[in-house]
């Protein structure tokens, strides 16, 4: 991610997330965009890639389909398999990327990418069920 409109967003997750590297922060929002992509579908990922910078886009749209649905813990774990680090690097990152991700979101979207999901993902968004 080059481009400077991404850096409001590489910022927010570099902060959220405690890396000392802008370059940590963009392996994060890659890996958990790419896992959180495979779990939508239709206008919810479109819309969401819309509204972040245009280099996150194809990090979700362009993810295979999910063959099942995953739990929050599934969700972190996928993440860390995906990008071969520890469980805890991996709840660090989902939960820095998608708190992010939840203050671009207008609500009825946040609502509509968690109905989407298992019971139990709002929280790692920083929300509580329901949105």
């Amino acid at each position: 991610m080059d481009d400077a409109s991404a850096e409001p967003l590489l910022e927010r997750v570099r902060q959220r997330g405690g890396y000392a590297a802008r370059d940590e922060a963009a392996r994060a929002v890659r890996g958990v965009l790419e896992v959180l992509g495979a779990h939508l579908v239709g206008d919810d990922r479109t819309d969401l890639a819309r509204l972040l910078p245009r280099q996150c886009g194809p990090f979700l749209v362009d993810a295979p389909p999910a063959s099942e649905p995953l739990t929050p813990a599934g969700f972190i774990d996928a993440v860390a398999a995906r990008d071969d680090v520890a469980v805890r690097d991996a709840r660090r990152a989902v939960t820095a990327v998608l708190a992010t991700v939840a203050e671009v979101a207008d609500d009825a979207l946040l609502r509509r990418i968690l109905t989407q999901l298992p019971p139990g993902h709002a929280g790692l968004f920083g929300r509580t069920d329901p949105v």
